[in-house]
């Protein structure tokens, strides 16, 4: 059974979500802030939808929170649609947008075509074995010499996209693009702290990533 995260600050909302969902075959956590939505990552949810506006902590704010433990869907909830309001979404982490008011069919499509994307890919993961450098895709786990190197779950996008395109040059604004989601304005300072705290964790005898310089990096096994 699917567990499906709410975040909303409107008991209605999170109400009628939860009965809709439910009656569909889901298990429906809810959260009204901020503070319990973090909270409600114990659950493992497969899958968040997260109101924008709410008071105490926004929507933005806590993707951004979210993302630092959980790499699953995050469907934002939102009364306006404004260009300059999707960047930000995609920026923080999340995944699809949905406008209030919005119709339960709608709601159940895009949460079910995101839930199959996610399948999609685990059954297409596999496993990588370089001297003792093993990663497990389809786990989201690196260990180095049967230990855990701890990386976060952005670390282990970027050493996910390079070792998929293993040899190929990317620039930093390239890597932030593809593992945030989204095509637009890249910090590429932030990539390079995430190259220099990979190498730190996963690099011993054997150095993984190559800095091509004044261009980006690419993995070299």
């Amino acid at each position: 059974m699917k567990k499906i995260l709410v975040v909303d600050d409107e008991q209605e909302i999170r109400r009628l979500l939860k009965e809709y969902m439910e009656m569909e075959g889901y298990l429906v956590y809810t959260a009204k802030n901020g503070m319990e939505a973090m909270e409600g990552l114990k659950h493992q949810p497969d899958l968040i939808i997260l109101d924008i506006n709410m008071p105490d902590m926004d929507g933005y704010v806590v993707c951004g929170k979210i993302r630092d433990y959980v790499d699953c869907p995050i469907l934002f909830l939102t009364a306006r649609m404004e260009e300059q309001d999707r960047v930000k979404g995609f920026k923080a982490g999340g995944d699809d947008y949905i406008v209030k008011p919005f119709s339960m069919d709608e709601m159940l499509a895009r949460v079910e075509a995101h839930l199959r994307r996610e399948e999609r890919k685990q059954k297409s993961s596999n496993v990588y074995i370089k001297g003792d450098l093993t990663i497990d895709f389809s786990g989201h786990q690196v260990l180095v010499a049967g230990n855990d190197a701890g990386l976060t779950k952005t670390e282990f996008s970027i050493v996910e996209l390079l070792i998929t395109h293993s040899g190929q040059v990317f620039e930093k604004e390239q890597i932030y693009e593809r593992v945030r989601g989204f095509d637009g304005e890249a910090d590429a300072a932030i990539i390079a702290e995430h190259i220099r705290r990979i190498r730190r964790k996963i690099d011993g005898e054997t150095k993984h990533i190559e800095t091509v310089w004044g261009v980006g990096y690419k993995w070299i096994g």
